[in-house]
Formats: C-alpha cells, structure tokens, sequence
C-alpha cells in the first residue's frame, strides 16, 4: 500500500512540474543576501534561492560580461561566499530543477555583491547643517582625497540595514552632492556613502562615517541652566541640566552644533519638571562655547524639539594661585630653582645690586653738581673776582671745583677721592686752565 502511494505521489510531482513547465505558471526564483549584498573584504554572506515550485536542485551563476558562469549546483537553496575578496564581487543569479533535472526555471533577477573596504573611506558632510527643519532641504556631500569617479549615498531602514539611495559619477576630485528634501519624517535618518570607480562598479571604498539628519521644531523648546551658573573658574566641576514641562524622554544636549554624545533619559526635577543633568566634568578652558539642547521621543529618534535659548559657558581663571609663595615650605620642585643654577644666580643678583647702587650715587653727584649755582657760573664763564676773598677761593666755589674732579677721575682712579685743600694759582694751574677759573690772574 505504502509503496503504490509513494509511487502516485511521485508521478503526481512529476506530472505537475511537466504542466508547470509547459504552460508556464511557475515564477523564477529570486535570489537574496544576507547579512547584506554589501560586504567587507573578508567577510562571508549567504545566498539563498527562492522558488515558488518545490525544486530540489539549485544553482548558482556569476555574470562575466553577456555570459553566465556556473559557481555552483547543489539540493540546498542556500550558498556560502567568503572570505570575500574583490574577486567576488559581481552580479550574481539562480535557477531551480527537478531532481532529475527534467525540468529547469529560467534564472533569477541579478543580485550585485559589493565587496567594500578595497580603499580608504570618503567624508560626509550636510549643509548647511544636520538640524533641519521640516519643508527644508539638505545637501549631504561626499568627498574622497583619492580619484574616485563614483560615488554611492545609503540611507539605514527601519530593521537595520543599509540600502542605496543614490548615485552619481563624477571626475577627478570632484565632490558628489545628494540633495535630499522638502524634508520629512520619512527622509530623516541615517546616511553614510561609499566611494568607487566607474569601470568597477561592484568594488567600494570603506564605509563613511554616518551622519544622523534630524528634523528640528516638532515640539516646544526646552531651558538649559548651568548648575552654579554661566560663569566658572578651571578646575570646578560643570553640569549642564535641560528641562522641560513636555514629557521628553530623551534630551541632547549640543555645543557649537557638534552633538556631545548619546541623549539621556529624563528624571523628575525638584519641581516636577522633566530635566536631566550633563557632567562635564573639571572645567577647562576647552569647554568654554555656547551650548543648546533639545527633547525628544524615543520612538522617533530623528524628530526633535525646537531648540533651548543659547546658554554661554565661559569657564577662566583657575581655583588656586599660579604664583607660589618663596616663604612656603610646601613648594612644590618645579616652582624653586634648580640647586645648580641658586649660585649662578646669587651672582647675577649682587651685581645687579652693585651696578644699581653705583647708578644712584653718580645721579645724585650729577644732580648735586648741576643745581649748584657756583658750578653753574663756571660754566657759563662768569668773572672769579667776586669769588675770591683775600686770595683764597670761596669754599663754595671750592667745592664744585672737587666734585667736577672726582666726577672727570672717577672712571681712571676707581672712584680714590682726591684730598680737599685751597686752590692757589701756582699751585693747580691745570685746574685754573680747564674751568677758566685764572682767566685775569698773574703770578706774583
């Protein structure tokens, strides 16, 4: 009994394929990857065919220009490639049969596998900005300092993964510029692009870093507030703390439109507002700037609020003196001077002392001679005789003829002072020569 049912059943299968074939009800396969049909060097990825008729046998081609090239065939739907190299990138397809491949399907929907990472990855950027409010347009660019000529724009779905979103070609070092809008919600998300060349089109550059386009404004704008307030010395600690009266459960804090990190959940002020708190940390002079924050929901990740006002964070100054005391027996070694260099400097100090004490002695000669008034007539060449009394010179007049002396010797003799005594003609005539003092006086 077994074996006749197993035997129709079999005829049955045989029949329907043969039917199948004949008019043509049964689809082609389809053929899928997985993790992704992008794959880094030296990573593996599954195909798998798909078949509405239940085919036992499987294969797998790999197109080389018009022509298809068997990889593999098997009774499995599902094929293993990797570690890939740049050699298994390309257009890939399938096809079913029966077990005694009496009856084949035409082959699948080509399926490209990229193999990316065979070149340094390019940049993104948006302008004029990743915040952007709904209806408005974004240009995301990338940019590579290598001669690529293609480049491929991805934005991330919903479970996960990449999928392609544009394409442009371009030449030489030539930027390629994806203009997306009038934003939505829909566009919002996360891109990344890959970089290429035209003549080989299954053959990526390393993944750009992602860059998250937000839409700003869906909501009421939260408050920012630094705890101790906007002004801090270095050294102290700061934290940031945004709240809100909206039931945020999420909150991004931003300085200067750079994001700082991952949102954070919010909490229960002491008011009963919703408000979280960012630590910055000991404050230094790097975190000066001016800070924004934002709410949002964790649903809808890439819908924000309107943004908080602006909040200038000045942190200067420093919490303890620079200057060290010389009386303080707690100084640290990098404040004293090297024991090495103390004699050196002990030097150095004395004679500065020196010079300093000999520069106030000769001002005050200098200042002493000028604004004596004897000193001044003998300058201006005025008459002796009404400085004489009795053949001897006035002491005065005495005195600013030593001090002019001692001021003419004092570079030659090391300041030796010269002995005070009177003035006679015969006896200093050099002196009477050079003041002009003996200008109408004979000898005896």
């Amino acid at each position: 009994m077994c074996p006749t049912l197993l035997s129709l059943l079999s005829l049955g299968f045989c029949v329907s394929l043969r039917i199948w074939a004949a008019v043509g009800e049964y689809e082609k396969p389809s053929l899928s990857a997985w993790p992704s049909p992008v794959v880094p060097l030296g990573q593996t990825v599954t195909l798998q065919c798909h078949s509405n008729p239940p085919f036992v046998i499987f294969r797998l081609f790999k197109r080389h220009g018009a022509r298809l090239r068997k990889l593999q065939e098997q009774q499995f739907n599902t094929f293993t490639l990797g570690p890939v190299t740049r050699e298994h990138a390309g257009s890939y397809t399938c096809s079913g049969a029966n077990l005694s491949r009496s009856v084949r399907s035409n082959v699948s929907d080509p399926l490209p596998i990229v193999v990316t990472g065979v070149s340094t990855k390019p940049s993104i950027s948006a302008h004029p900005g990743p915040l952007v409010r709904e209806g408005e347009n974004v240009t995301l660019r990338c940019h590579s300092s290598m001669l690529l000529d293609k480049f491929i724009l991805q934005k991330k779905t919903s479970t996960g993964h990449f999928q392609r979103r544009g394409e442009t070609l371009t030449g030489g070092h030539a930027p390629a510029d994806f203009s997306i809008g009038p934003m939505t919600l829909a566009s919002a998300g996360t891109y990344r692009c890959y970089g290429s060349f035209s003549h080989s089109p299954y053959v990526w550059s390393t993944s750009s870093d992602p860059v998250d386009i937000i839409i700003t404004g869906r909501s009421r704008k939260p408050s920012l507030s630094a705890q101790g307030g906007p002004v801090v010395r270095s050294g102290e600690n700061v934290t940031l703390v945004c709240s809100s009266e909206s039931t945020f459960d999420q909150f991004h804090l931003l300085r200067e439109g750079e994001d700082l990190g991952h949102p954070l959940a919010g909490g229960r002020g002491p008011h009963g507002e919703l408000q979280a708190e960012f630590p910055l940390g000991p404050g230094t002079p790097a975190h000066s700037g001016v800070y924004r924050c934002y709410g949002s929901f964790t649903p809808s990740p890439y819908s924000w609020s309107d943004s908080s006002n602006p909040l200038f964070l000045s942190v200067t100054g420093s919490t303890t003196s620079t200057c060290p005391s010389t009386m303080d027996p707690h100084t640290t070694e990098e404040t004293q001077l090297p024991q090495e260099h103390s004699g050196t400097w002990y030097i150095v100090l004395g004679l500065v002392i020196a010079f300093t004490s000999t520069s106030i002695l000769l001002a005050a000669l200098v200042c002493h001679s000028c604004s004596t008034p004897n000193h001044v007539a003998i300058m201006a060449g005025e008459p002796m005789e009404d400085r004489t009394v009795n053949g001897e010179v006035n002491s005065a007049a005495e005195d600013v003829i030593y001090a002019h002396l001692d001021l003419g010797t004092l570079s030659e003799r090391r300041f030796t002072p010269t002995p005070l005594r009177p003035v006679h003609p015969s006896a200093e005539p050099i002196i009477y020569e050079e003041f002009n003092i003996n200008q109408d006086h004979t000898e005896p």
